[in-house]
């Protein structure tokens, strides 16, 4: 063939692909809205698990409702491992090569930043489903990226809120030493000592997280002698430190504020085992009565054949506000997409929320109550649910914490 006949040949094909489109064939592009999506599925499958089948289940509705803008939502679904360096491959492939439209999840705070970073300096929507430091929308935020989970300022002055009514004044912490458990007790101890002056901080556990020796961090905060102790750990070093606590009596006598402990992905491995008393914030799916709870429950069990967790929630809602975000910008401009999730209203299970357009905090928020055994199970109980709104500094302080405020 000489080389006119192959441009002819090219051109000729170049029609027909372009007639294709015009007639509406299936090609992939105009098909679906692709999501890259990345999470610590190998590394936290207790909440990752879930939360996939959360996001699953909301994709089923989505699109059985005629998707968005007319297209079916299509998630594109890979495993960060918990490290920020897989978090990056896995984001820049989806983006290079997948082509997706926008970027959701992960879980740890500092993978959460890694992505948050790489989103803004290639100019692509980041929703973050999960990652609780406050640097992702505050110190750290950037015009690209939102946050949908209830931050670990918003859980801690929900906690200190509590804390503070308590007698006790000689505090100690103990929180896995990486950004997410840093930020939380910096915030706690922050909050609650501005409520309460005469609160002492005595002692500090900083385990690595995923590694705790619960032994000698438990024989450390008991050597302070504290009257009350601020938890941070989560997983299976939660489990690790409630068995060992409780066989040498740490927490006999003495009050204890935990971040997450009431969500059923932590709570329910601990069994009978589980701590009583606990002032947690978490997720009592069995003790909610709204209609739109109902709702999500009943789904969710008939899809699943199993109960809800925390991580359902963030999964389900994350595509939820996927939904409403694209739908209200009427495309999948990064632009767009921005300026439509600034103040975008969102029906959850747990009410209705909005992404504040100052610094692009949701308001979800979270139930705050005390941990019991019951039935041999361990349970959320007197729970109640703190709306995230009343818990976050007015839009304007809060734009002042942004980088240029």
């Amino acid at each position: 063939m000489t080389r006119i006949q192959l441009s002819r040949a090219v051109l000729a094909a170049l029609g027909i692909v372009a007639g294709m489109a015009a007639a509406g064939a299936p090609l992939r592009a105009a098909e679906s809205i692709r999501v890259g999506e990345v999470n610590s599925y190998s590394a936290l499958p207790a909440f990752t698990e879930p939360y996939r089948k959360g996001w699953q289940l909301a994709l089923d509705e989505v699109n059985a409702a005629g998707g968005v803008l007319g297209r079916p939502l299509e998630f594109v679904s890979r495993d960060d491992a918990g490290k920020p360096a897989d978090a990056l491959n896995a984001v820049n492939e989806l983006v290079t090569r997948e082509e997706v439209a926008l970027v959701a999840g992960t879980f740890f705070s500092h993978v959460g930043l890694a992505v948050a970073d790489y989103a803004a300096r290639r100019e692509v929507f980041f929703l973050a489903a999960e990652p609780l430091t406050d640097a992702l929308v505050w110190s750290k935020g950037n015009d690209v990226t939102f946050r949908l989970r209830p931050s670990n300022h918003m859980q801690a002055a929900m906690l200190a809120e509590e804390a503070a009514k308590l007698p006790a004044k000689r505090w100690a912490t103990i929180a896995p030493n990486y950004e997410y458990g840093q930020s939380a007790v910096a915030e706690f101890r922050k909050l609650l000592s501005e409520k309460r002056p005469d609160i002492e901080w005595v002692a500090e556990q900083w385990p690595p997280q995923g590694k705790i020796d619960a032994g000698p961090v438990v024989q450390a905060i008991a050597a302070a002698e504290p009257e009350a102790i601020l938890n941070v750990t989560f997983g299976p070093d939660l489990v690790k430190l409630v068995r060992e606590g409780t066989t040498r009596g740490l927490f006999k006598s003495r009050s204890v504020v935990s971040f997450l402990t009431g969500e059923p992905e932590y709570l329910d491995p601990l069994g009978a085992e589980a701590p009583e008393g606990w002032i947690v914030t978490g997720y009592p799916w069995y003790a909610i009565d709204t209609p739109e709870h109902k709702t999500f429950l009943e789904a969710y069990q008939a899809r699943w054949n199993d109960h809800p967790r925390l991580g359902s929630i963030v999964g389900y809602v994350t595509v939820k506000s996927i939904a409403a975000i694209i739908a209200k910008a009427g495309s999948t401009d990064t632009a767009a997409l921005v300026e439509a999730a600034k103040g975008v209203a969102v029906d959850t299970p747990f009410g209705p929320i909005t992404y504040r357009a100052a610094d692009h905090q949701s308001t979800l928020g979270a139930f705050v109550g005390r941990t019991a055994v019951v039935d041999g199970k361990g349970r959320m109980v007197d729970a109640v649910y703190r709306n995230g709104a009343d818990y976050l500094p007015a839009e304007a302080e809060a734009a002042k914490l942004r980088p240029g405020g």
